[in-house]
Parts: structure tokens; sequence; C-alpha cells
């Protein structure tokens, strides 16, 4: 058994987490809410996805957070010819230093600690599939060998929501492997010019390394110490089980408009992203607060409407917005 890892001290860990939103600050312009919701994932070991048109500088976050992070960083860009092994890695003949033949083994891009899946519907669900095995086991097969992946070792994947032309939806099941799903949205005017004037004129500002591997690991670990109090736990016991229109919890607004409801995996991201939430802002406990902040990440993609919702264009944010009502 490895030896633990050092625990950071709480003014230790509130210095990096300073330094980390300072860092990201200076290439990213506006989106808080986002790199909150993305550090606050990776600090659970989390996977993401990020739903947001072109240009909202999607890959530029994710590669920024890997250099802040220390970690080493893989862009994989699916494409409908996209096999496993591109992903994977795959067996390949060499000759050896005596004249013979022998298969190795070449790592594929999967092998790092911060993976950006660019476009994830675009490929087939094979590729998909051989992909969300690696980040739900933290280890991929090839050729009959089973390789461990190194830890940390998160997945960032990406996804257009205008277009549908020629993609490969994600089944609910398979969604439900991400932490989150975050959505970006315009910047504003204001931000807009600063992102013009900074990427327009002279070149951008470079960032350093806060982190690395280990450290990265610690703060993980530190995480789980965050309290969470009885009353926060029922709240977020009683926000999913309102979510579930068979349940007994469920009003008739859920009954009316929703096909399937979280799940218990929604209650542990929950808990989980509370408490690191309340590390990165400070808090000594996680509160009704965090879970607020969180819920929505954390329920999109795990609360299906139905075909009422459609009709009456009610949204699954509005359904959100309806269960995190009552709390």
């Amino acid at each position: 058994m490895p030896p633990p890892l050092p625990q950071p001290s709480w003014e230790h860990v509130l210095q990096q987490v300073a330094r980390i939103r300072e860092e990201t600050g200076r290439v990213i312009v506006g989106q808080n809410a986002v790199v909150e919701q993305m550090l606050t994932a990776l600090l659970c070991r989390g996977h993401c996805l990020l739903v947001g048109v072109p240009g909202l500088a999607k890959t530029l976050l994710v590669s920024t957070l890997g250099k802040i992070l220390g970690l080493k960083f893989q862009r994989i860009q699916f494409t409908p010819d996209l096999m496993p092994t591109d992903i994977l890695g795959s067996e390949v003949l060499q000759e050896t230093a005596g004249g013979g033949r022998s298969f190795n083994f070449v790592p594929g891009p999967i092998f790092a600690n911060l993976i950006l899946a660019d476009e994830i519907n675009r490929t087939p669900p094979k590729t998909q599939a051989a992909l969300l095995e690696a980040m739900q086991e933290k280890q991929v097969t090839v050729a009959g060998k089973t390789r461990s992946l190194e830890e940390p070792f998160l997945v960032f994947a990406t996804q257009n929501p205008i277009e549908h032309e020629g993609t490969y939806p994600l089944p609910e099941a398979q969604l439900d492997r991400f932490f989150f799903e975050i959505r970006l949205d315009y910047p504003t005017m204001a931000e807009e010019a600063e992102v013009l004037a900074r990427t327009t004129g002279k070149a951008s500002a470079a960032v350093e390394a806060v982190l690395d591997s280990a450290s990265l690991m610690a703060l993980q670990e530190a995480v789980v110490e965050v309290p969470v109090p009885d009353h926060v736990t029922q709240a977020i016991l009683q926000l999913t089980h309102r979510s579930r229109p068979g349940g007994e919890l469920a009003d008739d607004y859920i009954k009316n408009y929703v096909a399937w409801g979280a799940g218990p995996r929604a209650s542990q991201s929950l808990v989980r992203a509370a408490r690191a939430l309340a590390l990165l802002r400070g808090q000594a406990a996680a509160s009704i607060e965090e879970v607020k902040a969180v819920a929505a990440p954390v329920l999109r993609h795990r609360i299906l409407p139905n075909y009422n919702a459609t009709g009456d264009n009610i949204t699954v944010e509005q359904i959100i917005t309806h269960l995190l009502g009552k709390l």
C-alpha cells in the first residue's frame, strides 16, 4: 500500500485555491461559475460534460486548468472514424535488438491525467464506450491485458448542443457517469471586449503551475474531511426523492413533467460536490447554499423531462428551479 498523502492545512488549501483562481483569470475572461464548477469536479475526482456552442473557450479552459494543476494533458478530437484503439493504444509488431520480432504496447492518449474528449457525440457508440469504460474502471484492457490508468485521472468531454446531424447522442445511462454537466453561455459585452483585447493583440499571458499531481490528490483527500450536517444530508435526499415522479414526495408538477428522476448517484454527487464547494469557498462545513449551487450541474443530465414538458416548453432547468424552490 502506498503511504497516505500528507493532508494540507486549512490555510494552505485556501492559498492554493486562491492561486488557482488567479492563474485561471489570467487566461479565461469571465465564466466564474463555470471555473468554480470545474474546480469542484476536479476536487471530487469527477468527470465533466461541457455543453456549449463553438468559440466559448471550452478547450482553452481545460488545457489551462491542466497547466495550472501540473497535470499531463491530452486532447482527443472525436470523429466518426475514430476507433477504440486510437484512444486506448494498441499492440504494434516491432523488431527486437536481436533481429527478431515482438509485439509491444504503444499507449494511446488515454494515458494522461486530464483528458479533453472534444465533441464526444461525434464518434460511434463503440468508441464512446471505450472511453466511458476507462472513466468508470480507471483501467483499460488491450490484447487481453489490463493496464491501470495513472491517478489523478479525469475526463472533460465537450458537446455542441446545436448540431444533431451526424452525431451519436450519449444514452442516459452513460450520461449518468458524468459527475457534472456544465453549460457555458455567451460572455457579456464587457467580457467579450476583454476577450478581443487579449486575443487580437500581443500574445496571451502564460500561466504558471500552482500544484502537481500529488498536491491535487492531497486536496482531493481533504474534501472528504469537510463535514456535512444532518440537515444538509436530509435536504439532498428530499431534493432527489422529489424529482422521482413515482415517489411519495413527488408533487403534481413533477408527476406531470418528469419521465425519470435522479437516482442514488445524484445524491452521492450532491454530497461530494457540496463538500468540495464549501472547501473552495473557505467554509467550515457544507451548507444548503452549496447544495443549491451544485444542484443544476448534478441534476440536469439525470432528470429526464417527458413529452408533456416538451409540449409545454418546460425545460430541465425549470424543473430543477421548481425542485430547489422547496428546499
